[in-house]
């Protein structure tokens, strides 16, 4: 996967430079992978409590739902694993990753200044990839139990019951974290949400926010040449 500085011959970090940070590839998947997450979440809270069973009529109503919700949760576990593919070296935990986690304070103050260097994603955006990545998982093995409930035998009811608390407890996670993530990117993180629209961020933001990763797009171009 590649990286590259697409508006100047030259990178000096002024504002007017743009550089690649998302290819088309990537967004697409991240936008389909969101729209399969989103179906799952509101039929899977529509038969969560009877109190959201309204959200079903936005989807064409109960049956319908109940119908495409375990398809849909496989497609999203496709799209995920399709993003592990193309994400696994750029989200595993490295040493810049800890000492950003242990200034973590100055990211919630709002305080970039104060926080250490980071790659192409910071340790907030790979734990949120993790929290996702495992908690589908969990959400498809007991998702199969909720599907083909009528297939476990009596003697093993059990199974019923731990396929319930598990779905409940993994998909809990991925709302709360998915919550988050929509938050970050949309208002404490300016740029963060047009960058996975259009593909671009300023060398101005890139140096703010993943510095590392700037200096990484920059000497790789700078050999290129």
């Amino acid at each position: 996967m590649s990286t590259r500085v697409i508006s100047s011959p030259r990178t000096t970090g002024e504002p007017g430079e743009r550089i690649l940070r998302y290819s088309l590839a990537e967004r697409i998947h991240h936008w389909v992978g969101f729209l399969f997450y989103f179906y799952c979440l509101i039929t899977g809270l529509a038969f969560w409590s009877p109190y959201m069973y309204w959200l079903a009529a936005l989807v064409g109503g109960g049956p319908t739902a109940r119908f495409w919700h375990p398809w849909f949760g496989v497609a999203f576990t496709i799209s995920m694993f399709w993003m592990y593919a193309m994400w696994d070296r750029d989200m595993r935990i490295t040493d810049a990753d800890r000492r950003w986690k242990a200034a973590i304070k100055s990211y919630i103050e709002n305080d970039d200044q104060n926080l250490p260097p980071e790659g192409r994603f910071n340790y907030g955006q790979k734990l949120f990839f993790w929290v996702m990545f495992y908690g589908i998982i969990l959400l498809l093995i007991s998702g199969i139990g909720l599907w083909f409930v009528e297939g476990i035998p009596s003697s093993l009811r059990w199974l019923r019951y731990l396929s319930v608390t598990v779905h409940v407890i993994a998909a809990l996670a991925t709302i709360g974290a998915f919550i988050i993530h929509v938050y970050m990117g949309t208002a404490m993180v300016r740029g963060g949400f047009t960058s996975i629209i259009r593909g671009e961020v300023s060398t101005a933001w890139a140096k703010t926010h993943h510095r590392l990763w700037y200096e990484q797009v920059t000497r790789r171009q700078s050999a290129g040449r």
